[in-house]
């Protein structure tokens, strides 16, 4: 990613609210599906048929060669895991991250469920890590600075002992999946861009039980260096009328 921001109106943002609401309600129907014995492939395939009868397009299908609509990522894989023949059991963790291109605007959502019952420490570390993002969000406001959302985010994580992942970002999202600006989830208060009305970003904690390193292996997928696990969630937020609005919401995951 680089050059300018690309600040969105009022009507741009509506849109983009729509395309979050079907991006919204099929992580609801995913997460009936995740359970021991699901092929990862078997998700996918109904995240793309659930994408397109819904008049949207997999964001993430063919995007810098990406073969599939959702990144799922078991365990150690931090991001862009590959749907396969794999099948869940009990104990895991999986994220899956999807993103809906509908009416030209892009949203992306991610979220990392149990499959089952998990340790834990690993319970405290997807409990921790969605409330990085919240926390994060929280910091979302007209004439706030970037460096305050990743800061906020690395302070929280790390005071749970966790560790955060550098190498990976959110962004800027619109009628591109990825725009500017990055939005690391470490940094400095007061640092960093300031926060303006039509700013539209993807704010995204990848949050690790052991050390931050990663490493991509040959498909692609980023996996935490010493093989423990990785969380990640993930909602897309605006600064419209002033305010901070989510414009994706976990409501349809979590009450099921």
């Amino acid at each position: 990613m680089s050059g300018s921001i690309f600040y969105k109106t009022k009507e741009d943002v509506e849109l983009i609210r729509q395309s979050g609401a079907i991006l919204s309600k099929l992580h609801g129907e995913l997460a009936k599906m995740v359970k021991p014995g699901v092929k990862t492939k078997n998700l996918d395939k109904y995240a793309e048929e659930y994408i397109r009868d819904n008049n949207g397009l997999p964001s993430f299908k063919g995007y810098g060669g990406f073969p599939a609509s959702l990144c799922i990522s078991v365990n150690e894989a931090v991001v862009h895991g590959l749907p396969s023949d794999y099948e869940l059991k009990e104990g895991d963790i999986v994220t899956l991250d999807c993103g809906v291109l509908y009416k030209g605007f892009h949203s992306d959502s991610a979220y990392t469920h149990a499959v089952g019952e998990i340790k834990p420490e690993i319970a405290e570390l997807l409990r921790v890590t969605k409330e990085c993002l919240y926390l994060g969000i929280a910091q979302v406001k007209q004439g706030g600075r970037l460096g305050d959302v990743g800061y906020t985010i690395q302070k929280h994580a790390e005071k749970h002992n966790f560790t955060v992942v550098r190498e990976l970002v959110g962004h800027g999202i619109g009628k591109s999946l990825h725009e500017e600006p990055q939005v690391p989830n470490y940094g400095r208060r007061g640092n960093g861009v300031i926060l303006r009305e039509g700013i539209v970003l993807a704010i995204e904690p990848m949050i690790n039980l052991g050390t931050r390193n990663v490493e991509q292996i040959p498909d692609g997928t980023v996996r935490t260096s010493d093989g423990k696990p990785s969380a990640h969630f993930e909602h897309t937020v605006a600064i419209i009328g002033g305010k901070c609005e989510v414009l994706t919401t976990f409501d349809y995951i979590e009450k099921n």
